[in-house]
């Protein structure tokens, strides 16, 4: 589908998109997503019926814009949560499209699909269960890029259903065209510090995930079972009369911390510089917290590294 002749047309004719090739309809959703009761509940709004002032993106892109909904799509979201962290959105979201200028439903999304980046054009229907996002769902109400990509994505996919599960490793790939590697925490390089720390300064894409047979089982300690994380920062402090390597990670829900050692209230703040601790730790109730890197090992599973070169 080619997005500017689809909107020309569209804007010639005074109409709003309507994308035939991935309906407003539960063939878009996959019949086992929901329960039949659910399903047949879904209404699909545009941005134009949900708020007044729609924007594509409120004071830029952030990993803090995303809230993930109902469909179990965090390996796709901790993706986008590092794109945004490197500021690489911008090959997948093309800017020239928007509600304010030349508005006519319809936005396109590009992804690195089998060796070539793929345009996928969708309308801006939205689906909607009593009166909630089916899916991601923005912090600024009126912010609509996370959904709207989201929805691209799960064109590409072939429904909102076949994101339900995935691996954080082929969202990577699909957002950058680049090389991914990973690494099993159970049995890690002996330089892993190291690593974490150099793919942070090369501003590489990072993510991580738990394992867990159960999805989304909050522990006590505030890790989710079976769930994916982006990796944001990685950096070696001063602490006490040592060193302590720590590892900042932030949770696609936007919510749920870790409560152990170097969370956002823990004690161990109290023995770093007042300097150095302003510019880590931020207490707020975002989804993102440091660990120490030795609980990383023991609490997660796999690390994931993406760059556009080897």
């Amino acid at each position: 589908q080619d997005f500017s002749r689809l909107r020309a047309s569209c804007l010639s004719q005074g109409l709003l998109f309507e994308d035939d090739t991935f309906p407003a309809h539960v063939s878009s959703i996959g019949p086992n997503l929901l329960p039949e009761s659910k399903l047949w509940l879904i209404q699909w709004k545009r941005p134009t019926e949900l708020q007044g002032n729609p924007h594509l993106i409120v004071d830029g892109a952030s990993r803090f814009d995303i809230m993930q909904g109902e469909i179990g799509d965090c390996w796709m979201l901790a993706a986008l949560g590092s794109l945004t962290l490197r500021k690489q959105l911008d090959n997948v979201l093309p800017r020239d499209q928007g509600f304010q200028n030349d508005y006519a439903g319809i936005f396109h999304f590009r992804f690195w699909h089998f060796g070539e980046w793929v345009d996928v054009v969708i309308d801006d229907r939205l689906p909607v269960l009593n009166g909630r996002y089916l899916s991601v769902h923005p912090r600024t109400s009126n912010e609509f890029w996370p959904s709207l990509l989201e929805k691209a994505y799960a064109k590409l996919r072939g429904s909102y259903q076949n994101l339900h599960g995935g691996y954080l490793s082929d969202a990577l790939v699909d957002f950058t065209g680049g090389v991914q590697v990973q690494f099993s925490l159970k049995d890690p390089p002996s330089e892993l510090e190291e690593i974490l720390k150099a793919a942070d300064r090369s501003r590489c894409l990072m993510g991580c995930s738990t394992s867990g047979q159960l999805r989304n089982i909050e522990l006590r300690n505030g890790i989710v079972q079976g769930h994916a994380y982006t990796v944001t920062g990685a950096t070696k402090i001063r602490y006490k009369n040592g060193w302590e390597h720590i590892i900042r990670i932030w949770n696609p829900w936007g919510h749920g911390e870790w409560k152990g050692p170097w969370s956002d209230d823990s004690p161990e703040w109290d023995y770093v510089e007042p300097k150095c601790r302003e510019e880590l730790c931020r207490q707020k109730e975002d989804g993102e917290f440091w660990m120490a890197c030795k609980d990383f090992q023991q609490h997660f599973s796999w690390l994931y590294i993406c760059n556009s070169t080897p």
